[in-house]
């Protein structure tokens, strides 16, 4: 019997479910502070980029660039442009694994510093959420 892919409750508590891709479901991370997506490919008892298959990677590699452009377009709804993009696969916290695509500005607060583990999230408020959600699933690229 085949184990079923579940989300991490890490990522169910944090995050909000946005679109399921052909590899990955797609969620945003709740924290209004950045344009952040983290993509989760739909497989269960993955860990580490090695479990998956070589055209998973492939695929997953596409995802991060689509992801990248779902990313940029978030920022400019907000008439904060991305100036770059950070992808990171960290998992020290969460096993299960999961990249993270997150826009970055010079003015965004934390700037040239990391995002992980520094200053608490701000949440969208439930309107902000739902908006957010909805372009990322109207978007061209997502």
């Amino acid at each position: 019997m085949t184990t079923p892919f579940e989300i991490d409750p890490a990522f169910q508590a944090g995050s909000a479910h946005a679109v399921d891709w052909p590899l990955c479901q797609v969620r945003l991370q709740d924290d209004a502070r950045f344009p952040w997506l983290i993509l989760i490919p739909a497989r269960p008892g993955l860990h580490e980029l090695e479990d998956l298959t070589g055209p998973e990677r492939a695929a997953l590699m596409e995802e991060v660039v689509r992801a990248g452009a779902v990313v940029r377009g978030l920022g400019e709804a907000v008439q904060r442009p991305v100036r770059k993009l950070n992808v990171a696969a960290l998992g020290n916290v969460t096993a299960q694994l999961h990249l993270h695509v997150v826009g970055r500005r010079p003015d965004d607060g934390l700037w040239p510093d990391p995002v992980w583990g520094r200053g608490a999230a701000v949440r969208y408020g439930p309107a902000a959420l739902q908006a957010a959600v909805s372009r990322i699933r109207l978007s061209r690229a997502g």
